[in-house]
């Protein structure tokens, strides 16, 4: 794969600087490939509507084509308009964990989709100024850990993305957890930030 120039930005985590993000947010919709601070780890982002720019994620994280890619979104609401099937299990883990380290997959007309709304305003922000979808993954080529800082991010992946957004550490350090709402009861498929008896507290209670 052909080697691009990579941008590196450094951007205050608490007032982040609305330039950096309206770059960013520019380079997503038009196709590239960004990488940036999330709650959980650094994610690696593309337009979800854009089937080349998903594909790129696949191929240069070297990533299993079997394995889907969540979308992160800005604001609750915004799973509505995604046509999903939302649950009574699904309302109450949102209204608990989201924003946070919760991924949860639900039931489209097509299939099922795997979304998110993390807690961390740089991501948020990006989300919003995009406008669209964004697809997202861990910013780590495929069986390495995931990375917690721009320096990681940079050490696997400097040349094969358009932007990376330094913001320091990430905050918890662990991936969301992730819960297939499309059955009933849910099932808990990976275990992360979010213990699994967390999760059943919320569900029985």
């Amino acid at each position: 794969m052909n080697t691009k120039k990579t941008k590196i930005l450094k951007i205050n985590p608490e007032k982040p600087e609305e330039s950096i993000i309206k770059e960013a947010a520019q380079i997503i919709k038009n196709g590239g490939l960004v990488i940036f601070p999330t709650d959980t780890v650094y994610g690696l982002g593309a337009n979800a509507l854009l089937p080349e720019a998903v594909k790129r994620i696949y191929e240069i994280k070297k990533r299993s084509s079997n394995k889907p890619i969540i979308l992160l979104l800005a604001r609750k609401n915004d799973v509505k308009k995604l046509g999903v099937m939302i649950s009574s299990s699904a309302k109450a883990l949102m209204s608990k964990f989201w924003p946070g380290p919760l991924t949860l997959i639900f039931k489209t007309q097509e299939g099922t989709i795997g979304l998110r709304m993390p807690k961390n305003k740089i991501a948020l922000e990006l989300i919003k100024k995009a406008g669209i979808p964004v697809a997202t993954t861990s910013a780590n080529i495929s069986g390495k850990k995931s990375v917690l800082t721009a320096s990681g991010a940079i050490r696997q992946l400097k040349g094969k993305v358009d932007l990376i957004i330094d913001a320091g550490k990430s905050k918890l350090g662990i991936e969301s957890t992730i819960v297939d709402v499309t059955v009933s009861p849910p099932k808990i498929l990976r275990e992360g930030y979010i213990s699994k008896k967390t999760i059943w507290k919320v569900l029985n209670d």
